[in-house]
């Protein structure tokens, strides 16, 4: 196979360290297929795990206390993060690497430092505890043991599935089909032609509510969709999508129904000929297009919605609380105005989507994990197995935390919040460098990207500051 060099006159496999890892492969970069539908997916799995409690809790309740004005933050918040993801896909698009390895390619012990801060993100089930909760609006039942049935669930979820990605895929399409079901009834029921008419109130009245509190609207900008080590793993997901060079990595699949494939420790390469480059612009364009039209646009509509249905149900209604126990007086509007056939779908819905998302978190903090260990510290060890391990660790963690009664502790929400937003700082910081330096010129982010990187530090950087200096001195109190 004859290649071209590139104008800089150097191999692309030239320009990536090796003081940690070996040079990549040089191979062709696959053609993407012609019907792109297929491949559809990492984008609605990103959309799928991040709408959470954010979305179904943080929103609405900003909108039950001062309507529709402060909207216009989840797009800000949503299109910074799709920059941030197309950095990070950028990379594995053209080396079938993950973000991670190519951040351990500088600094061995890069990718381990971003597997803790994510374990330290996630280690409480909040999202678990959220859905059980839900679930015992409706049964009955104490959610703490609901919660445990629910991870031991996910641990099996995970186990079993032959491909883990495509069970993945699969359940968050049916949680987005979920929630546009929800979207589609409440327009029906619930949603007045008056309420409609308070759309426009997202552009024409834009405002920041200080008097909600500084951190709560922190929270709502910067985290809205994903966030912290939610984005990183995009990298994995695409790859397991066979996205690009990734197509040439094994995907993770179950000890018990799958059979494992040997990997390499390091990725590929192709060189910017003109058919490789003419391949790199196909699959640049879809991987944009699939990140806007599944992760923006859904995320987005899903937040447009909820406030908007929040603001149709309890606008105006004193002393509701901003957790769980908000989505319990909702439900129980929407069965006192319709019936209660629709407080419970709404719940379920709810549970369902809630539950998915965690079964998201386990794999995903699993999944970084996983790599990290396998392509830094442990070359001779299978992927698949490492991923599993850490996926019933995190699922026992869980679980010893309900077995200890503990309610939400302060110390972990507060820890969760600042190391999600230390982290987007790092690595919008370490993506710049990686993609500036490593990647051949003809596949290097343009201006306008970099410039998007380093909005992306500056917004996550300032309110991660504020947000830390804020929070320590009640975690401080409370010690």
């Amino acid at each position: 196979m004859r290649f071209e060099p590139s104008k800089s006159g150097r191999s692309a496999a030239d320009r990536f360290p090796t003081h940690v890892l070996g040079r990549p492969q040089v191979r062709d970069l696959p053609a993407p297929p012609e019907k792109t539908l297929r491949i559809i997916g990492p984008g609605v799995v990103a959309a799928g795990v991040g709408l959470a409690s954010g979305e179904f809790i943080l929103y609405p309740y900003i909108a039950s206390q001062v309507g529709l004005v402060f909207v216009w933050a989840a797009l800000v918040g949503v299109m910074t993060q799709f920059f941030l993801n197309m950095e990070i896909e950028r990379y594995t698009l053209a080396t079938g690497e993950t973000a991670l390895t190519g951040f351990s390619r500088f600094w061995r012990h890069w990718g381990l430092v971003f597997a803790l801060m994510t374990y330290c993100a996630n280690l409480w089930p909040g999202w678990a505890t959220s859905s059980a909760t839900l679930i015992s609006y409706m049964t009955g039942g104490e959610p703490r043991w609901i919660a445990i049935g629910m991870l031991l669930a996910i641990g099996l979820i995970l186990t079993l599935a032959p491909v883990v990605y495509v069970m993945l895929e699969r359940m968050q399409m049916v949680k987005v089909a979920a929630v546009g079901l929800l979207i589609v009834v409440s327009a029906v029921f619930v949603i007045t032609a008056d309420h409609w008419a308070s759309l426009p109130q997202i552009a024409t009245s834009a405002t920041i509510p200080f008097d909600l509190g500084f951190a709560l609207l922190l929270g709502a900008l910067a985290f809205a969709g994903a966030g912290g080590g939610q984005n990183l793993v995009q990298s994995n997901w695409i790859r397991d999508k066979g996205f690009g060079m990734g197509s040439y990595v094994p995907r993770i699949v179950s000890p018990v129904t799958g059979e494992p494939e040997a990997a390499p420790s390091t990725g590929y390469v192709f060189e910017p000929t003109p058919e490789n480059m003419a391949r790199w612009q196909r699959w640049w364009r879809f991987a944009n297009l699939e990140q806007l039209l599944t992760f923006v646009l859904i995320t987005f509509i899903t937040i447009t919605f909820t406030s908007l249905l929040a603001y149709a149900t309890v606008y105006g209604e004193s002393d509701l609380a901003n957790s769980i126990a908000f989505v319990e007086r909702e439900g129980q509007v929407m069965a006192e105005r319709v019936g209660s056939w629709f407080g419970a779908l709404f719940w379920f819905i709810g549970a369902f989507s809630l539950f998915a998302a965690a079964t998201g978190i386990v794999d995903y903090t699993s999944r970084l994990a996983a790599d990290v260990l396998r392509t830094a510290y442990f070359r001779d060890k299978n992927e698949s197995r490492i991923y599993f391990l850490l996926v019933w660790g995190l699922v026992i963690v869980g679980i010893l935390v309900l077995l200890a009664g503990l309610t939400q502790p302060l110390v972990l929400l507060v820890i969760s919040a600042c190391v999600g937003g230390t982290m987007m700082v790092i690595y919008a910081l370490l993506l710049l460098k990686l993609n500036r330096q490593v990647l051949a010129p003809e596949i290097r982010p343009s201006g306008g990207r970099v410039a998007a990187l380093i909005w992306a530090f500056l917004l996550f950087g300032v309110l991660s500051v504020i947000t830390i200096a804020q929070q320590l001195p009640k975690l401080w109190g409370a010690g």
